[in-house]
């Protein structure tokens, strides 16, 4: 009896491990968990939210201009606005860099791409190119930017390490990569938790692709500008 009890018990404790080892290659794998800080990816806003990117209340809650004069961009610069939605932030980017600069609305959904080439119309600007990219390759072309801004963005990459290497690839040089988050660090900010990021989990992931994390910039009211620059 106490021999049958004993391999019951033998048998339970190997299913238990084999169950336990299955959950943890699974865990390992699953998609939607950075590698490499364990951050687990929000979901991507889709096209049937962009009227809440032009709220008025923006103005406000994320001091868009303060944000812009931050990056210090000059006439002339070849920048990108990654995940450029209905071009909100694409068009103070495209009047920064004047008509002698240039500026790619790049974004994931057509829909987005249609949205923001009707803001283009209806504000006459001329010097913005839209680019459809897919979630793993933002289509850039090589070294050719001078500034790469993603604002509200990053957190929602579904291939964070695949789109760093093709943005560090679009860079020129001495090119900078921006991003805007709001600042997970602090719980008095309305955002959902998934939608936030610490300076730490944003300076583990993005460094780990070949940037320095340059500058940290505490003027906007809910979030980080966390700038990097890349790498030799």
């Amino acid at each position: 009896m106490k021999k049958h009890t004993r391999l019951l018990a033998a048998i339970a404790s190997m299913m238990l491990a084999t169950t336990l080892i299955v959950v943890a290659q699974q865990t390992a794998a699953k998609p939607g968990v950075h590698p490499i800080s364990g951050r687990v990816f929000a979901g991507v806003m889709g096209y049937q939210g962009a009227q809440w990117l032009d709220r008025e209340e923006r103005d406000v809650e994320e001091a868009p201009d303060v944000a812009i004069d931050a990056l210090d961009l000059k006439r002339g610069m070849v920048v990108a606005d990654i995940g450029a939605g209905s071009g909100y932030m694409t068009v103070r980017l495209a009047k920064k860099v004047g008509p002698t600069g240039k500026v790619y609305g790049e974004d994931i959904q057509p829909e987005m791409i249609d949205l923001l080439q009707k803001r283009l119309v209806k504000e006459k600007i001329t010097n913005v190119v839209p680019l459809l990219g897919l979630t793993d390759d933002p289509k850039l072309p090589a070294a050719s930017l001078d500034l790469e801004l993603l604002v509200d963005v990053y957190h929602e990459f579904q291939e964070p390490q695949k789109m760093l290497r093709g943005l560090r690839s679009a860079l020129k040089p001495t090119g900078r990569l921006v991003l805007l988050e709001y600042r997970k660090e602090d719980p008095t900010v309305p955002i959902r938790l998934e939608h936030k990021m610490t300076v730490a989990e944003a300076k583990l992931e993005v460094e780990a692709e070949g940037f320095t994390l340059s500058k940290l910039d505490k003027s906007l009211p809910r979030q980080h500008i966390l700038i990097f620059t890349k790498n030799p």
